[in-house]
């Protein structure tokens, strides 16, 4: 029978802790709360951004207090010739093209783990065209732009999942902000 060398360790120390009664305290809390939110996202009450990527409407959001705990989603408008920022994020995303066509351009991740980590992006971009009724995926930490035709409004419907984030990858970068986006003026002028 094998004897435990290291009973003498495992048996140290004099802290103690309430993690799981916390954690089923915390669990009874949630399930109180998650009641409280709601089922329905009325058209009015989904907000509009004026953020560095374009124009954007949320859809679902983890701050609209819904009981969807997983997805994100929000809806790109893009005028014709219009073109979206640059940015990069750990989840995947998928995207619906509601109205228009144009094209994506996809930097590509290369990266690297054999002595250390090593991240570099394709210096040009893959281009992938779309027009309505049509899916778009991106790749995790793939630099990503969306671009309109140049003769009709484009309308993008973007999802992705937020368990990503939670999982402690919450890792997104804007890469490049859409051409004449203006930090100071975002949000603040209430027109769209």
């Amino acid at each position: 029978m094998p004897t435990f060398t290291d009973r003498e360790k495992a048996l140290s120390g004099d802290k103690t802790c309430s993690f799981r009664a916390d954690e089923v305290l915390q669990s009874q809390e949630f399930r109180k709360a998650y009641e409280s939110k709601t089922n329905v996202v009325l058209a009015e009450d989904m907000p509009w951004e004026h953020s560095a990527d374009g124009l954007i409407k949320h859809l679902v959001h983890e701050k609209l207090n819904t009981r969807e705990m997983c997805v994100e989603a929000y809806m790109q408008f893009l005028k014709p010739g219009e073109k979206s920022g640059i940015h990069r994020h750990m989840w995947e995303e998928l995207i619906f093209v509601v109205e228009g066509s144009g094209y994506d351009l996809h930097w590509d991740l290369k990266w690297d783990c054999l002595e250390a980590f090593q991240w570099e992006w394709a210096p040009e971009p893959k281009a992938y065209s779309w027009k309505r009724g049509d899916y778009i995926y991106i790749p995790p930490f793939t630099n990503h732009q969306h671009v309109a035709g140049d003769h009709e409004d484009c309308r993008l419907i973007v999802m992705s999942n937020r368990i990503v984030k939670e999982m402690g990858f919450d890792w997104f970068d804007q890469v490049a902000n859409a051409p004449g986006f203006d930090a100071l003026k975002a949000n603040g002028s209430g027109q769209r």
